[in-house]
């Protein structure tokens, strides 16, 4: 029986490889390998909660997360039954490396031992990792565009004042402002709406949020738009002055006049800004008093400055001149008597023909007056009601004139006179 098993033992062997050879051409021809390609493959990136667990971030460098192109060979009724959706690759963060790259792991939903080979343009998706951190930011307000004469923009607010920023320390880090902008341009009235937050450096340059998270991403902002109104500014003073000197009445101030801004019902009732004498005080004073006066606690409610340059000082002078004085001559012919009764006639004797009186004042309003058109005046009712005469009857007295002067005019001194009162015969 040995012997028969060992007889032409080469011819049998040789038979067997045959057969296995001819059984690989036979299975070849009816179900030969064939390769398949795919490209720009995403990646999953699975277990990251392993580094944000210890308050970390990461980036994904050069867009390695996407793998070119991979390549799958297998047998051909296997291949023809797999779908581009079956590739898998898978990047496990348990298994990141010192020099932060991720193994990427190929494999397919169905079929995957039938393959052959699963090769790839890359294997490892390359990362930063770095701290995260979180800010808080003031959220700032602003416009862009230009309104239409004759109005200005108001108080620009916002729902919310701040914006919490959670991100990579490295690109947080660089966050310095927090704004939104409305456009205004054509707008006459107030503007309600709701604006893109963005982020800008300390250059002023804005800084992509890709990578960061926002608490909130917009937010809503009020604008007001105010109508403005030049309007005069009008001063008056108190105290008096030192004797011999006066206050002339007039005030000048830089500037003259205001622009203010509110809403329109409330400027077209808006005339001037009167600010009380209290803001002016010239007692004592032996010159013009210049003085610096804020408007702004003298303007109406619902009402501010509309110059933006404007900081509400104004600049007032209030004039003070010395008086002079000056000696006018009058004659008994300009002397009159006033309320005195029919049965009585009156005589006023001066004791000279032109007798002089002293008049002082401003300059101006001395030199305007006309001497020939003063008069001497008796007035018999002030002077009883004076007690200069207690009783009307016939008799002689020692009066002061009063002067039909201006009001602004006064006597450096009086002048008396005396006064013969007769009954008429």
């Amino acid at each position: 029986m040995k012997k028969k098993l060992t007889d032409n033992l080469g011819l049998k062997i040789g038979s067997v490889l045959f057969a296995a050879l001819l059984w690989l051409i036979v299975t070849n021809i009816n179900n030969p390998a064939t390769t398949r390609r795919s490209t720009n493959v995403p990646v999953t990136i699975i277990n990251d909660e392993v580094l944000i667990s210890q308050g970390k971030m990461y980036e994904i460098l050069d867009n390695s997360n996407i793998i070119g192109w991979v390549s799958i060979t297998g047998p051909k009724r296997v291949m023809s039954n797999l779908d581009e959706k079956d590739l898998i690759a898978i990047a496990d963060m348990n298994k990141l490396t010192e020099d932060n790259t991720i193994p990427i792991e190929l494999s397919t939903a169905q079929y995957n031992d039938s393959l052959d080979s699963i090769r790839a343009s890359s294997d490892v998706v390359k990362i930063k990792v770095e701290d995260r951190k979180s800010i808080s930011i003031p959220l700032k307000a602003g416009t862009y565009g230009t309104l239409q004469d004759g109005y200005i923009v108001g108080n620009v607010t916002t729902d919310q004042n701040l914006v919490r920023v959670s991100g990579p320390d490295s690109l947080v880090s660089m966050i310095e402002t927090a704004e939104v902008s409305v456009g205004i341009a054509g707008f006459t009235g107030d503007i309600g709406t709701n604006a893109e937050i963005k982020l800008y450096d300390s250059k002023g340059e804005e800084v992509p949020k890709d990578g960061l998270t926002l608490n909130i991403n917009t937010v809503g902002v009020n604008v007001e738009i105010l109508a403005t109104k030049a309007v005069p500014v009008q001063f008056t003073a108190s105290g008096t002055p030192a004797d011999g000197y006066r206050a002339t009445g007039v005030i000048s101030s830089e500037p003259g006049s205001i622009v203010l801004a509110g809403k329109g019902s409330v400027l077209r009732n808006l005339s001037s800004i009167d600010v009380p004498d209290t803001a002016i005080d010239l007692t004592g004073a032996v010159g013009n008093v210049t003085t610096v006066v804020d408007i702004r606690p003298y303007l109406p409610g619902n009402v501010e400055l509309g110059n933006a340059d404007f900081d509400g000082n104004v600049s007032v002078t209030a004039y003070v001149e010395q008086e002079v004085v000056r000696t006018i001559m009058l004659s008994e012919e300009n002397i009159v008597i006033e309320n005195l009764p029919e049965q009585y006639e009156g005589v006023v004797s001066t004791y000279e023909e032109e007798f002089p009186v002293q008049i002082r004042g401003l300059a101006e309003e001395i030199n305007a007056l006309d001497a020939n058109q003063v008069r001497g005046v008796v007035d018999i009712n002030r002077l009883l009601e004076a007690g200069i005469i207690e009783e009307l009857g016939e008799g002689y007295y020692d009066v002061n004139l009063s002067f039909n002067l201006p009001e602004t005019i006064s006597l450096r001194e009086n002048v008396t006179v005396r006064l013969n009162i007769r009954e008429k015969e």
